[in-house]
């Protein structure tokens, strides 16, 4: 096994993920307590959201109904719009909006599964451009024509004299291209650039998750190449959990044109398995709640979570023939106690290749590599996934 560690590394302990056993999903009183609990630690994915705001969406839902879940967070996400009509400065506009975007974010989360959690992603879409008209450096939406539709990214470029490297930032299955923006504003400090892209199946994605649904990000890497602004020498991919599954196939079938790859908590081959999907995902508790029923919603064909069984197993990157293959350069990151990918995933990825991959494993950490507090999502990029692109693209001395 070629590993070459950096930060925190705990590889001989890849094959000790945690036990599972499939458990009920929480019920409203659980989600209820849960969610208060992790808005007030700043943990996922309640990332950037007030308590108080939480404590107020929550006292107007009493059920597990998808549109009661909305209709609690979207009455306090539109209070912050009103703000944002009445504010006298830009600074205030934009911290209006940012509120108003991640309250109504989490109204229509994990996905936009009924008409009520629609309306809330398409007023999250609406907030989010509002705050992204006031950025410096601006963000330009771009809409790639694809198969028939479009591939709708935001890109983002620093002031940089000379050819600029950029990161292809791609979101999960409940993450959005709008939080990986959001992250990746870090990076043009750097003279790096950035495109954030909805995963298939998420958000405002042409194509929902299949054998060959990677061809979207194909199509992306054809769009940046005709930009004069982008170095085509050093393009790089970040995928976050289902994303960091795209960021992995790619590292193979892209490899001639990227210059490395980071995937976080990528799903390999065991997590597509029958066993995982009814032992490790549905009822998972490390997941808020929904996580088997947002997987429906993502993936095509599937109408319920008995679809999965047949679904989910040709996506292996084993059972298609693609692990063991030349790949790109890699940073691996994860947690050993992760419940939503299993940790023979990642091993079963560190063995196989033919170049070194850097890995940073976190011994206490579940998805993701995150732990409740320390090594929280924003730590884990600014201090092991920024360093490591901004190593990978600076230029060749």
């Amino acid at each position: 096994m070629k590993i070459r560690g950096i930060g925190l590394i705990a590889a001989a302990c890849l094959a000790c993920g945690a036990s599972m056993a499939q458990v009920p999903e929480r019920n409203i009183a659980e989600i209820k307590a849960e969610t208060q609990a992790r808005a007030e630690r700043g943990a996922y994915p309640l990332g950037g959201l007030a308590p108080d705001d939480v404590r107020e969406a929550l006292a107007k839902i009493e059920t597990r109904d998808r549109d009661e879940w909305a209709r609690g967070w979207s009455s306090v996400a539109s209070r912050y719009m009103d703000q944002a009509a009445q504010a006298t400065t830009p600074a205030a506009q934009d911290a209006a909006y940012v509120r108003a975007w991640r309250l109504f974010y989490f109204a229509q989360w994990p996905v936009p599964s009924s008409a009520g959690k629609q309306e809330a992603y398409r007023r999250a879409l609406d907030a989010y451009l509002r705050h992204a008209a006031l950025l410096e450096p601006k963000l330009e939406v771009v809409h790639i024509p694809f198969e028939g539709s479009e591939i709708v990214a935001y890109l983002r470029l620093p002031k940089a004299a000379g050819k600029i490297p950029m990161v292809i930032a791609i979101s999960g299955l409940d993450s959005r291209k709008e939080t990986v923006a959001e992250t990746y504003a870090a990076v043009l400090a750097h003279g790096i650039g950035f495109i954030a892209v909805d995963s298939p199946g998420t958000g405002q994605a042409p194509l929902k998750v299949g054998p060959n649904s990677e061809r979207m990000f194909s199509r992306l890497i054809d769009y940046l190449l005709t930009r004069p602004e982008v170095d085509p020498a050093r393009i790089a991919v970040h995928g976050v959990s289902f994303g960091g599954y795209w960021a992995t196939k790619l590292a193979i079938t892209e490899r001639a044109r990227l210059a490395g790859v980071v995937a976080q908590s990528p799903p390999i081959d065991g997590f597509f398995s029958e066993k995982f999907t009814r032992e490790g995902t549905l009822g998972n508790r490390e997941y808020l709640f929904d996580l088997a029923p947002a997987f429906v919603a993502v993936v095509d064909g599937a109408k319920q979570v008995d679809d999965l069984y047949r679904l989910l197993p040709p996506l292996s990157l084993v059972q298609e023939g693609l692990l063991g293959k030349p790949m790109a350069p890699m940073l691996v990151v994860g947690g050993v106690k992760d419940t939503q990918v299993p940790m023979s995933d990642l091993e079963t990825l560190l063995r196989n290749g033919d170049v070194p991959k850097d890995a940073w494993i976190n011994p206490s950490g579940g998805h993701l590599g995150r732990e409740a507090k320390g090594w929280t999502d924003p730590v884990i990029f600014t201090k092991i996934i920024l360093p490591w692109e901004v190593r990978l693209l600076q230029p060749a001395h």
